[in-house]
């Protein structure tokens, strides 16, 4: 057996599953969840696992995560193959839950899709037998970082250390026994392209913001009251106001949200409520940033005579390039749709909580096309179910075989030379320190 003719062997079940594949991504679309509330999504994870006869198999992780494995008589390198497990909230979609508004306008559902067929490619093909190492398969929860508010209250409550999924499971120590981890993300990409490598991406800082204010009859007295409202917009235009101060090459985004303005319209609103984050291509420049922000918030403050609380909050680490595992997965994906449909990362300015990975293992987050729309928008719909779904679990298993060949020496080549940021028993100590500035 050679290397390429267990390759085609992989290949040739993913293609015998390919309707079950895009079936369980089909499922998870229509039965959309917000982070740490998905608990049907990961059910739908665990019976894949136990029917795939995967080992380890763990629940419950960072609430609603699930995890298995297959190994080699060899157990190291340990791979971790990603999926996501939450969607977003985008009530216009039209396979969005009519309750919560949440939906798949991110393609988590092609992840845990693409996930589960890596799995079935390397098990139905027998592919362990010829390898060396293990592989875990993680469905992770909670890495859109929407519903602040609520996460914050489960971090209060000792239910979580991170509002991100991944980072909650490094604070847990699920990573500690991982030596590398690679994910696929969905996009719309051009007519041409089917893959885009890694690339970078933004890092940020979640905020919460109160601006507490003094309630009177906005028609009768409003002379007696303290306006948070108008504290608030002073502290949002005090932002706008700091624009021009951002450079270019940091690539800022700060995108603030209100999403409390007061409680009755004729009363002076005493209590506004924002979410925002404040993102940027490394750490310092996210700092620097940040307390511009805050200087603005609490100068709307004082202009008012409101009071103003903010809490800043861990969010992402800017996300680094693996370029050894890049080219790996970059040789596969040449290998099934061409040069011609592969294209170089660059770097984007929204943010993962891979990110934070990448800082402690070598790990890789390439996109595959298949949708068309805008990403977190009601117009995000796959289009190319083969692209989207087959294409990413045919390249995530066959760059886990190049890892793993010849007793792991690719693999364990690249894990030797990665230099770690930082250590993972450091990571819980690194946001500290960056939120202190």
């Amino acid at each position: 057996m050679t290397v390429e003719e267990l390759k085609k062997r992989v290949v040739r079940q993913i293609d015998k599953n390919r309707d079950t594949i895009i079936g369980i991504a089909q499922d998870i679309m229509v039965h959309p969840e917000l982070g740490y509330k998905e608990f049907r999504t990961s059910k739908v994870v665990k019976q894949a696992f136990q029917d795939l006869g995967l080992m380890n198999i763990r629940e419950n992780l960072a609430i609603t995560g699930v995890s298995g494995s297959i190994s080699s008589d060899q157990k190291t390198p340990n791979i971790c193959v990603i999926g996501e497990l939450d969607a977003l909230v985008c009530p216009g979609h039209p396979y969005a839950d009519p309750v919560t508004g949440a939906a798949h306008a991110c393609g988590h559902e092609g992840q845990i899709a693409s996930m589960i067929g890596c799995a079935i490619g390397l098990i139905e093909s027998g592919a362990m037998e010829f390898l060396s190492g293990t592989v875990t398969f993680l469905g992770a929860p909670a890495e859109e970082y929407v519903e602040i508010e609520y996460r914050e209250k489960l971090r209060r409550e000792g239910k979580i250390k991170f509002l991100g999924g991944k980072q909650e499971l490094l604070a847990n120590k699920f990573f500690h026994n991982i030596d590398m981890a690679m994910m696929v993300h969905m996009a719309a990409l051009g007519p041409r392209t089917k893959v885009v490598l890694s690339g970078t991406s933004n890092g940020f800082i979640g905020k919460l913001v109160k601006y507490k204010g003094k309630e009177s009859h906005a028609g009768g007295a409003p002379h007696l009251g303290v306006n948070a409202l108008n504290a608030a917009l002073l502290g949002l235009i005090g932002i706008h106001m700091q624009r021009e101060t951002f450079r270019d090459e940091d690539n800022i985004r700060v995108h603030p949200i209100i999403t409390k303005g007061g409680d009755l319209v004729n009363i002076v609103p005493s209590d506004v409520r924002i979410e925002t984050y404040v993102r940027g291509k490394s750490v310092e420049a996210i700092i620097d940033a940040n307390k511009k922000v805050n200087r603005a918030l609490l100068a709307g403050a004082d202009a008012i005579g409101a009071q103003v609380e903010i809490t800043d909050l861990p969010g992402y680490l800017p996300r680094l390039m693996c370029e050894p595992l890049d080219k790996v997965f970059q040789k596969n994906a040449v290998s099934l749709v061409g040069s011609h449909a592969v294209a170089a990362g660059i770097h984007g300015a929204g943010s993962s909580d891979i990110g934070d990975l990448t800082y402690v293992m070598p790990a890789i987050h390439p996109s595959c096309g298949g949708a068309r729309g805008i990403a977190h928008s009601e117009e995000f719909i796959v289009n190319d179910p083969e692209t989207a779904y087959v294409l990413p679990s045919k390249l995530l298993a066959l760059t886990v075989v190049d890892l793993l060949w010849d007793n792991a020496f690719v693999g364990n080549r690249i894990i030797e030379e990665y230099r770690p940021v930082f250590s993972k028993d450091e990571y819980l100590h690194v946001w500290q320190k960056i939120l202190e500035g």
